[in-house]
């Protein structure tokens, strides 16, 4: 059924007007040029540009924006790499575990019967352009197409270089892009990746060694955005409502989460707004007290608002740590992991903690927690929040060093953003200072 619906948005694609040879914008150069470099763009100090802005080389209706609009059109799928184009970009390739579709965990997509090589190529751009250049902040843009986690079982990790980029990947894990149809996705690059900037390249690797997932995917093209200004892109809201499953009832005060870009809380009517996004496609999570944990997407683009309903379903189960009974999305405050002043060393006496959250983790092996770190008010703020991911970073070495997948420990520093106390004695600063488990996935 997928096969014929694909064929049949094949050939109304064929109507489509091309996009036009010589395509030019500010921010993105030539369109049809492989590798593009412009520094001090309307949205960067610093752009690097790797694949042509060609819809896997379907092309574009004419004045479609790809930046500034919903997702595309669904479209056939193309196989075969075409001479000249960067490695990894616009065309299908399957996750290296697949074998065939009587492997794939739950479903597969209607192209993974095809038996060519097809694994995945990763995508490689120089960062000669930006030597020496002081970079603040990065923003990965991908423009991605088929990504279908969610329903297809897969299970994707994310590399550049040679560091797993864990918050990245927990996007990829929520995209819904069935039809199949393409968007831009940003990443916005922790601190932790801008060390990464420095070297001689950044290569992109995406792929789904494990699952055995029949879950096909493509790269149209890979942009980095070096220290982007406050207002790059367009921009417009995601929107939407948090429902019980099966009763569709309104669930007030959900957390709504989009990683890189803060959270909300659901009104009594279990509606929620966020405002002043990057077009593009926006993974949702959102949680709430007595259930379990819900995604949604939501496609991004200027004077377009999308209804998003993210659907939870009853918590049945919980875990216990330290003898406390945890369900998804909920968070404990763990005092007893302590570093030295200014330091991220792991002291000796925080150890006995750490292996308290390896053992939860062995015990319930499906299960995914958020390490966040905070700080009193004391001193700089960026030096606070810097100090304090360096700190639960130190905390995750630790567990991946027991033997935990790192995928499964997503870090966050919020320095004195998120006091549980006001910061005006010692001993309420002391209870700000803090690291804080969170329950993602049981």
């Amino acid at each position: 059924m997928l096969r014929s619906l694909l064929c049949t948005a094949a050939l109304l694609l064929a109507a489509f007007p091309r996009l036009q040879a010589q395509t030019q914008t500010p921010a993105d150069g030539d369109w049809t040029i492989q590798y593009v470099t412009l520094r001090n763009t309307p949205e960067a100090d610093y752009m690097i540009r790797v694949g042509d802005i060609d819809n896997l080389g379907f092309g574009f209706p004419e004045g479609f924006d790809p930046f500034c609009e919903r997702a595309t059109e669904a479209h056939y799928y193309p196989w075969d790499p075409v001479p000249g184009n960067a490695p990894g970009t616009d065309y299908i390739m399957m996750p290296s575990s697949f074998k065939g579709g009587a492997q794939a965990p739950c479903s597969h997509d209607g192209y993974s019967d095809w038996q060519g090589d097809a694994r995945p190529v990763p995508v490689s751009m120089s960062l000669s352009f930006i030597k020496g250049a002081i970079v603040h902040r990065a923003v990965l843009q991908l423009f991605l197409d088929d990504f279908q986690a969610p329903d297809l079982c897969s299970r994707f990790q994310l590399w550049l270089n040679d560091k797993r980029f864990v918050e990245g990947e927990r996007k990829l894990n929520a995209l819904r892009q069935t039809g199949p149809i393409g968007k831009v996705v940003s990443f916005p690059l922790p601190p932790d990746m801008l060390e990464l900037l420095k070297g001689e390249r950044l290569t992109i690797r995406i792929d789904d060694p494990v699952t055995g997932a029949g879950d096909g995917f493509a790269i149209d093209f890979a942009k980095l955005l070096i220290n982007p200004k406050a207002t790059y892109g367009c921009r417009g809201s995601a929107a939407g409502r948090v429902l019980e499953r099966d009763t569709e009832t309104p669930i007030a005060q959900a957390t709504v989460e989009l990683m890189g870009y803060g959270q909300v809380r659901t009104d009594a009517q279990g509606r929620f707004r966020i405002d002043s996004l990057p077009s593009g496609l926006h993974p949702l999570t959102a949680y709430a007290s007595g259930y379990n944990s819900g995604t949604g997407a939501a496609d991004v683009w200027p004077g377009g608002e999308e209804e998003v309903l993210i659907y939870l379903d009853p918590a049945s189960k919980s875990a216990s740590y330290n003898g406390r009974d945890l369900r998804e999305g909920e968070s404990v405050q763990i005092y007893n992991i302590q570093f030295d002043l200014g330091s991220a060393a792991i002291r000796p006496d925080a150890k006995t903690e750490l292996n308290k959250i390896r053992d939860f983790l062995s015990a319930n092996p499906s299960a995914e927690i958020e390490l966040s770190g905070h700080t009193s008010s004391d001193g700089d703020d960026a030096q606070n929040k810097a100090l304090s991911l360096k700190r639960v970073q130190s905390c995750k070495t630790f567990l991946v060093q027991a033997g935990i997948d790192e995928g499964r420990i997503l870090t966050v520093g919020y320095g004195e953003e998120r006091p549980v106390s006001p910061n005006d004695t010692e001993t309420n600063r002391a209870k700000n200072r803090r690291v804080e488990m969170r329950v993602l996935k049981l």
